[in-house]
């Protein structure tokens, strides 16, 4: 029972011995500094940093300032380079946030410049101090790091109007849609219409009087219907039957209707027009034409 006793106590021992030497990430050597342009050698501010007790003060970034952090990251004690480190910066008030990466060497030292230019247009017009973390962290069991280090006061030109980016774009349901389609085509007033087909048949004498004049033979008329009646019969039926499809076209059929009758008329036309075309070339190559 007692070897018992002084297993489990050696097993808690050595447990907590490999706890308390996980590392944690940190930073040392820490300094913020704020430049003006054209201040020179030695102008501005410049500030050391705690990595366990913020800044008692606010940084303040003017309009022509720039912002350099300059630190060592450290894993326990030993300065290494981590798999991330950020300057982050939170809005109070809306939690807005903003992280900047340090630029960190294999030696651990890193660096990070910040300008008006680099922060957003709602940094720029914050009513608070914008508060400023560092975030360190990497691969392994060590422990990130992750606190407050001091408050950037953001000061900006009020004789410079802000420029506000347009929204991005965001995918959402529109309104609905309601389409208003054109009307269907009309027909011309029916006066019109009554117009044209009067000239039409006005025309049809005149058409048989000048087929007269120029030798048409009608007596040949029962001797091509008796040679090839029905040729004859579907090819003048056909020519009428195309005549009265584009008669309802214009009235009230439209194309879908129009040209499926259109096409078994054309067909029936072709092919009885060809016999009956045959059987007057007979008649012409009998001499009777």
């Amino acid at each position: 029972m007692r070897v018992l006793y002084s297993l489990v106590s050696s097993l808690l021992l050595s447990g907590t011995a490999i706890v308390s030497a996980a590392s944690s990430w940190s930073f040392e050597d820490a300094t913020v500094s704020i430049s003006s342009k054209g201040a020179g050698v030695g102008g501005g501010s410049k500030d050391k940093l705690s990595p366990s007790t913020p800044l008692g003060k606010s940084a303040s970034l003017g309009a022509t300032d720039t912002l350099k952090l300059l630190l060592t990251t450290v894993d326990g004690k030993t300065a290494k380079r981590p798999h991330q480190a950020f300057l982050t910066l939170t809005d109070p008030t809306t939690g807005l946030e903003e992280s900047f990466v340090l630029n960190v060497k294999e030696s651990g030292k890193g660096k990070v410049d910040l300008s008006h230019k680099d922060l957003p247009h709602q940094f720029l017009t914050s009513a608070k101090p914008i508060t400023a973390s560092i975030v360190i962290g990497s691969f392994g069991s060590s422990t990130p790091y992750k606190s407050k280090v001091f408050n950037l006061q953001v000061a900006r030109d009020p004789n410079v109007p802000l420029t506000i980016p347009e929204p991005a774009l965001r995918y959402a349901a529109e309104s609905e849609i309601h389409h208003i389609f054109r009307s269907d085509p009309q027909s011309p007033p029916k006066l019109i219409t009554l117009v044209f087909a009067a000239a039409v048949a006005a025309a049809l004498p005149v058409l048989f009087v000048v087929w007269a004049s120029l030798g048409a033979n009608a007596s040949h008329l029962s001797k091509a219907l008796g040679d090839a009646p029905v040729s004859h019969a579907l090819f003048y039926g056909s020519i009428l039957a195309m005549e009265g499809v584009f008669f309802l076209y214009y009235t009230s059929w439209n194309l879908f209707q129009t040209l499926p009758a259109a096409a078994v008329v054309g067909v029936v036309a072709f092919l009885s027009g060809s016999r009956a075309l045959s059987e007057v070339q007979e008649r012409r190559l009998a001499g009777l034409r």
